[in-house]
């Protein structure tokens, strides 16, 4: 076994397992998906540790502890179209890409979006697109979705990507409440839209969500 497939297999053993992920799919696909190719190659050797990794200036990868988690609440379907908002260099598209049937990977950062275009075609995720767009926007031409999920903490859930969300389907996010990051699973069904914090979890926020300061003088 490489140090790299060790690493990884040390992640799953040490990380995941002994947090409430035991979901068999999910932790074979992320142990399939080679998270060192995602990060800078000087941060290859500190891939797999149980922390959030700066991609570029302003933008991570989640840690695998609390990015496990938020996969394994939603149970990923094989017949599901993803949503992927923010997925910087592409590891959760490529994650979700072996679960699902589909995954529209969106980053509005073109840099981004151009390496995670490389890295995927690499790494051979050929059910993934990578779009450019604003994030708080989503893609309504190419949903509704089954699922979307969110790279990053939010200060608050645009009502545009609620309306992306398809019948039956689900949306997955950290929003922050008042400094303290809430795992948010959001579901749409009848017309109705049901929330409810499954646990709390401390990410890097996504810059484009956060409320403008309104000044008073």
């Amino acid at each position: 076994m490489s140090d790299t497939a060790s690493a990884r297999q040390h992640m799953i053993d040490s990380q995941l397992r002994p947090n409430e992920m035991n979901d068999e799919t999910v932790i074979q696909a992320i142990t399939d998906t080679r998270r060192e190719k995602f990060v800078p190659k000087s941060l290859g050797g500190v891939a797999y540790h149980d922390d959030v990794i700066q991609v570029v200036p302003g933008r991570y990868m989640m840690g695998p502890m609390v990015f496990g988690r938020l996969i394994g609440a939603v149970d990923v379907k094989k017949t599901d179209l993803v949503l992927d908002i923010g997925c910087a260099t592409g590891y959760s598209s490529a994650v979700l890409g072996r679960l699902a049937e589909a995954v529209v990977a969106l980053e509005e950062d073109e840099i981004l979006a151009k390496k995670a275009t490389n890295i995927l075609a690499e790494e051979a995720c050929d059910n993934v697109a990578v779009v450019t767009g604003p994030l708080t926007e989503g893609l309504a031409a190419q949903g509704p979705y089954d699922l979307i999920f969110i790279n990053g903490m939010i200060d608050y859930l645009p009502q545009s990507l609620i309306n992306q969300i398809a019948e039956g389907g689900r949306l997955i996010c950290v929003i922050n409440d008042n400094g303290i990051g809430r795992a948010t699973y959001v579901t749409a069904e009848n017309g109705i839209v049901g929330k409810r914090v499954l646990f709390d979890a401390n990410i890097p926020e996504l810059s484009s969500f956060k409320k403008k300061q309104k000044f008073r003088f």
